[in-house]
């Protein structure tokens, strides 16, 4: 989709643009063999990442889905089975990659609108190893979850599936792609959501407005074998602290997300008024729109925001997805619902 200057760009909130101090610490960054370990701009970002989420350790990767690949292969061997929500971001958008690239095989859990297995749910999933089953070798979970609308999962509800896990000897990885989000929304501190589980993923460059880069998170010897993975992925990377010293200015944006969230309910508001639109109350900054009731494909709607200057995601046959971020500002919002409100008029 070309996005023009006119556009109001709600199709994720990857899509927000550097500050101009995200690029002046780019051009100033000191850097070095990171493959070394001689980028002292990636050592700090991996420092305060690991302190930001309560963990030992850190490592900087290019993408959320390569972060997430290399905690399946880490925590598993080739033949056992990944646990996880069906409408999970692991499952649904990550092309097969714990199969094509660990060689395991999913199964699946539908947790619903609540977004986290039950404690029954977790423990009917799990598989013991014998003669003829593969075993679980993990069990993931997600936090925001992103397809059931940004949902911030209480932590209670964490602790309870991963409680189930660990009990089971079996790892547990949390894809907190937005887990600042959470943590803004339910008012804890994120080291709180991350506290039961091994590992976690979290991005600089959703919310947080990093131009690139994603965190991985756990303990020493969990990223210790994950830096090795990620060099198998092809993920080393070199003089890297110029890209990792917009995302050591995204930490600090972490406070204002509330303001993505304000911005968020008011855009569900709107939505929600328009005749024939379902437009629930978000969590955090994921708006979805159900359009149902007005007979309006999402496929149609999409093509009907873009031509009124607006950017937005399919998300089923009739919900479509809008996010806000910090390049959305109030005006954005109310304008935004008029030019929606015109894109369905004309499907009338």
């Amino acid at each position: 989709m070309e996005i023009d200057e006119d556009t109001i760009d709600l199709r994720s909130d990857t899509v927000t643009t550097p500050s101009e101090a995200m690029r002046e610490a780019a051009a100033t960054a000191e850097v070095g063999d990171d493959v070394y370990r001689d980028d002292p701009t990636v050592n700090e970002l991996e420092r305060r990442a690991a302190e930001a989420v309560g963990t030992e350790a850190a490592l900087y990767v290019p993408s959320g889905t390569m972060a997430n690949q290399i905690a399946v292969h880490v925590h598993t061997e080739p033949g056992q089975e990944l646990l996880l929500e069906r409408e999970s971001h692991i499952y649904r958008w990550e092309l097969a990659g714990a199969a094509k690239l660990s060689g395991v095989q999913t199964r699946t859990i539908d947790a619903g609108g609540r977004c986290v297995p039950t404690p029954d749910a977790v423990a009917a999933g799990l598989v013991s190893e014998d003669l003829h089953r593969p075993g679980t070798g993990l069990l993931s979970l997600e936090n925001t979850h992103n397809y059931r609308g940004g949902v911030a999962v209480p932590v209670e509800e964490i602790e309870a599936a991963a409680a189930v896990a660990g009990d089971a000897d079996v790892p547990v990885h949390l894809d907190g792609a937005r887990v600042f989000n959470a943590a803004v929304a339910l008012g804890v501190d994120a080291s709180e959501i991350v506290a039961p589980v091994d590992s976690v993923t979290f991005c600089l460059s959703k919310g947080l407005g990093a131009p690139v880069g994603s965190i991985l998170a756990g303990d020493e010897a969990f990223v210790d074998e994950a830096r090795r993975v990620r060099k198998l992925f092809g993920g080393g990377m070199r003089q890297a602290g110029m890209i990792a010293a917009p995302g050591l200015r995204a930490l600090e944006n972490v406070d204002r997300l509330a303001e993505d969230h304000a911005s968020a309910e008011r855009l569900a508001a709107g939505l929600d008024a328009l005749s024939g639109v379902t437009a629930p109350e978000p969590d955090t900054n994921i708006v979805v729109a159900h359009t149902d009731a007005a007979g309006v494909e999402a496929a149609d709607l999409v093509t009907a925001c873009k031509d009124a200057g607006v950017g937005c995601v399919e998300f089923d046959e009739y919900t479509t997805r809008f996010t806000t971020h910090l390049d959305v500002d109030d005006a954005d919002v109310a304008d935004a619902v008029d030019r929606i409100g015109d894109a369905l008029a004309s499907l009338a």
